[in-house]
């Protein structure tokens, strides 16, 4: 056996159970695979459930007392007994032959892979409204393009990147670039996230083999209440921060100062729109731009993002 497969969660028994039906029906014997749920700090009633699952499943269970989806993850990889680890959100369904597509990948003759995205499809909670624009899918976790290649090359589109809802690494790789960042990567309810595109550019950078391949295959559970304009919103401004994160830690400072001026433009030209209640859809167009430039702006030029969701955390679990 050299497949963990790694579930990270927070207070969603309901989507683990789902999760794990999936990895029930895949075509290679289960032998094949280990399941290990990290219970990143689930309140005891949703705990306990979930522990219920692990049991019912054959998984391993780790709890966390603290949570963040990075440290969850990190967690995943240390306890991992395999080459390679799968990580899979809650909220996705795994295709039946996803295991067998990702042991696939991993023998595929070359260079052994550090690092595999695969294609995430939705499975729609709520119909996608029509106001809904058409190149913000992708803020969904959504990723629908078909082929294989290694990212960055001309194989794959130039703005495809992996997402860890369908991810697969190799361990010792992971832990010897230091993890997921705990700089970036979703705590409670924020929305930091490019944990993992930093680590994937970090391990190309250094000489590794960082590839997609469609033919892994899940559908994640989209949400409807991420189908507001209030969440877009949400969702644009904390990617605005998490773009300049991931640059600094990639040391990729320069490309921040240089894109700065723009954003600051938006803000000057658009900003009046934000104006605009959060949950209306008038001159939304303009508006996500706007939330983009402010968390752009405001982490470039000194607000520390981090701090502010670790602290919200904080709160919540005081009160």
């Amino acid at each position: 056996m050299e497949l963990t497969v790694c579930i990270c969660t927070h207070d969603r028994p309901r989507y683990v159970r789902d999760c794990l039906d999936g990895l029930g029906r895949q075509t290679v014997p289960r032998d094949q695979f280990s399941i290990l749920i990290v219970d990143s700090a689930s309140p005891p009633a949703a705990a306990g459930q979930i522990a219920a699952l692990a049991e019912q499943h054959g998984a391993r269970l780790i709890r966390l007392d603290q949570p963040g989806v990075s440290l969850a993850r990190n967690a995943g990889a240390w306890a991992a007994r395999t080459r390679y680890i799968a990580y899979i959100d809650d909220d996705a369904l795994p295709a039946t032959d996803w295991i067998a597509a990702i042991l696939a990948a991993i023998a595929r003759p070359g260079r052994p892979p550090s690092l595999i995205g695969g294609r995430i499809l939705p499975k729609w909670e709520a119909p996608l409204p029509a106001w809904w624009p058409p190149s913000l899918r992708g803020v969904l976790s959504i990723i629908e393009h078909e082929g294989s290649g290694e990212y960055r090359t001309p194989a794959v589109p130039p703005n495809l990147e992996p997402y860890a809802a369908n991810m697969v690494v190799h361990v010792l790789s992971l832990l010897a670039a230091g993890g997921f960042g705990g700089a970036v990567g979703r705590y409670g309810h924020s929305l930091l996230s490019d944990e993992e595109v930093q680590l994937a550019w970090l391990l190309q950078d250094a000489g590794y083999s960082v590839r997609y391949d469609s033919s892994m295959t899940v559908y994640h559970q989209i949400q409807a209440r991420r189908l507001e304009p209030q969440w877009l919103l949400s969702r644009l401004y904390w990617q605005g921060a998490s773009t300049v994160l991931t640059r600094r830690l990639l040391r990729q400072p320069d490309s921040v100062w240089r894109e700065l001026p723009r954003r600051m433009a938006v803000l000057i030209l658009l900003g009046p729109a934000a104006l605009i209640p959060r949950q209306s859809t008038a001159l939304l167009a303009a508006r996500w731009r706007v939330a983009y430039a402010a968390g752009f702006v405001r982490t470039a030029i000194g607000w520390n993002p981090i701090k502010a969701a670790a602290a919200k955390v904080t709160l919540r679990v005081a009160a």
